[in-house]
């Protein structure tokens, strides 16, 4: 789908084998690079499609004259993989890699400088990645998931019990082979769902209305077998590794991923540029923060990644 020129990039819709599943990635090019660029990768969040807002990120990327690759995990969004909405952490880790595979593949893309790209549940895959041996020229992670059991207690006693019924009906369902059993990915506080902070639904409606979608564009349920992982999942156990920059964001009234131990965890990283904003987990995406956010990352890009290296 090409861009008009005053976009100063053009947007091409492919796609990449992943263990033998067709993954969808949307390629931003900037038209008006001379030599071999940076390529930043994306991807969402928890059991979300890049539709969702990510686009506009690329946006600012491309323009800034880097090239942008967003995709979506196998099960998900526009990507192939049946059954839908099966979320695989090991399996997110190999698109993820795979895509990065994919972007070094492009010609006009600088190997050597790829960017990780992350946000919530995939700014602790990038943080995962980046610790256990991913050769990052440097890694973003937006208000990141950093620790399995912080997550897990966030949620409350209350929803835990409320959702783990059923985590184990699906579980049991995969151990038989049947389709799963899908839980809402977010809720009203008291419904069954896995994120149900008070700011959740709404900070979803906005997130639609900012990406132009519709309730029911996408489906926003997840096989709830991932609620009996989440908890065993801590991108902060090797975050001391990551050698790279790394740009941590991270909001201090954060009811999804807290703000302490994403602080605390940022802290571990060698090389990290931590901006600590005021707002919830959903605000970076959208109005009015959005702005601040894109800046910050963007500024980030150019000292750490340059596009003339």
């Amino acid at each position: 789908m090409p861009i008009s020129d005053n976009a100063k990039y053009t947007r091409s819709d492919e796609w990449f084998d992943s263990e033998g599943v067709r993954c969808a990635v949307a390629v931003f090019r900037p038209s008006t690079a001379t030599t071999d660029t940076p390529a930043v990768v994306m991807a969402h969040g928890f059991g979300t499609p890049r539709a969702f807002r990510l686009y506009t990120y690329a946006d600012a990327f491309a323009r800034a004259g880097y090239t942008v690759l967003v995709f979506d995990y196998r099960h998900f969004g526009d990507s192939d993989g049946e059954p839908r909405q099966l979320l695989d952490i090991a399996k997110q880790h190999q698109d993820y890699r795979n895509a990065i595979a994919y972007a070094r593949s492009l010609n006009g893309v600088d190997k050597q400088r790829i960017v990780g790209w992350g946000t919530s549940f995939a700014g602790g895959h990038v943080l995962t990645l980046a610790g256990t041996g991913e050769d990052f020229a440097a890694v973003i992670a937006q208000v990141p998931h950093v620790s399995g059991p912080a997550a897990v207690r966030a949620t409350g006693l209350r929803n835990t019990l409320r959702v783990l019924p059923s985590a184990l009906v699906d579980q049991t369902r995969a151990l038989l082979k049947r389709p799963p059993h899908y839980i809402n990915s977010v809720g009203r506080p008291g419904a069954t769902a896995v994120m149900t902070s008070p700011d959740a639904m709404d900070g979803r409606d906005r997130l639609l209305t900012a990406s132009k979608l519709r309730e029911g564009d996408y489906p926003e349920t997840v096989a709830a077998r991932i609620l009996l992982k989440i908890g065993l999942y801590s991108p902060a156990r090797t975050a001391g590794a990551i050698t790279c920059p790394t740009l941590v964001q991270i909001m201090d009234d954060d009811a999804v991923t807290p703000a302490s131990v994403a602080r605390k965890t940022a802290s571990k990283i060698p090389h990290a540029t931590v901006h600590i904003h005021h707002g919830g987990h959903f605000d970076p995406y959208v109005e009015p923060m959005f702005p601040l956010v894109i800046d910050e990352q963007l500024a980030f890009l150019k000292t750490a990644v340059p596009l003339t290296p």
